[in-house]
């Protein structure tokens, strides 16, 4: 579980509105304090969750000192959100390999205290980000 800086502002005439300074865009609002701070949490993981689906990086949490520093912070009360982290759906499938192939992706993993489905992972993510970097 992750713990992430939230900003709540309250104008005269508006909801309780909520952002997130570690991640630009991702806002809520509520009409109670209360019904903010749950939006907020739920907001922030929806949020994640798609960056996720996209393939784009999750930022660290920013320090509360690192949060308090930005300009939208001077008129705002800030919230600590937790997100729950998920864990990515794993599926099976069946591939065909030589078995000359196989041998040597095994030889390799074990030789790298691995196992195959997590070399021939962890070998698919880096070919794939090689190639649209």
């Amino acid at each position: 579980m992750s713990t992430y800086i939230a900003f709540l502002h309250k104008d005269a005439s508006s909801d309780f509105g909520v952002s997130f300074p570690d991640f630009p865009g991702c806002v809520t609002a509520g009409a109670t304090l209360e019904e903010a701070r749950e939006l907020a949490s739920e907001a922030l993981g929806l949020h994640i969750e798609g960056m996720l689906e996209d393939g784009e990086p999750v930022p660290a949490p920013s320090s509360l000192d690192e949060a308090m520093e930005r300009p939208e912070a001077s008129d705002a009360v800030v919230l600590v959100v937790k997100v729950e982290e998920k864990a990515p759906r794993v599926v099976r499938v069946n591939v065909t390999f030589s078995e000359e192939v196989l041998g040597e992706i095994d030889q390799f993993a074990k030789a790298h205290g691995t196992s195959r489905s997590a070399f021939l992972a962890k070998a698919a993510t880096e070919k794939i980000r090689r190639a649209a970097g």
